[in-house]
């Protein structure tokens, strides 16, 4: 069966890539820790953010943004003290921050959903590279994105980010098309 190559024979990463990536995902909680997790990457790889997924998930009361809008500096010293995730004060302040935003997006939107798929027309953009050096690491609709969520107040939301953050959550179709899931991914609203 062939794939898309980024996967590096990683157990973690084949299955996020046979099961994850790339699918659309429409559920606010799920939109939320793509985005969290996203902002972790930052500077380091996506391979690391996997490996300490189940940690992030447990930290972060599943990824529950009115949780998370409640935190106080009790919540971040007990993230900075946690092994298990990526101690960075900053991006836990941004989780934070973000969560906030996040939740008043929704307010107005009436869900996350419908406010961050309005960068793509609500659909998935199917793109169709035949090898992985053709994939770019944003696009106008990711600048876009950033811009607006930065003009929020959100943090750790560069273009690039972005931009992963699209390809995790199904906003772009980025399997090569020669990978089984491409099809598969393409077929899926």
């Amino acid at each position: 069966m062939k794939r898309c190559e980024w996967h590096g024979n990683n157990e973690l990463m084949l299955k996020y890539h046979d099961e994850e990536w790339g699918t659309p995902v429409h559920d606010d909680r799920k939109l939320f820790e793509f985005l969290v997790l996203d902002a972790f990457q930052a500077g380091l790889s996506w391979q690391i953010i996997l490996i300490k997924r189940e940690n992030f998930r447990r930290a972060f009361h599943n990824f529950d943004a009115r949780k998370i809008a409640k935190y106080t500096a009790r919540d971040t010293k007990r993230l900075l003290a946690d092994a298990g995730i990526v101690r960075n004060r900053a991006k836990i302040a941004a989780t934070i921050g973000n969560a906030k935003l996040f939740l008043a997006i929704q307010k107005e939107f009436g869900a996350f959903d419908k406010y961050i798929w309005q960068f793509t027309a609500g659909k998935t953009k199917r793109n169709k590279f035949k090898s992985l050096n053709e994939i770019p690491a944003q696009s106008p609709e990711s600048d876009a994105m950033s811009k607006d969520l930065q003009a929020r107040g959100f943090k750790f939301v560069g273009s690039t980010i972005c931009y992963a953050f699209m390809q995790a959550a199904g906003m772009v179709n980025d399997h090569v098309v020669g990978c089984f899931r491409y099809k598969q991914v393409q077929a899926q609203k």
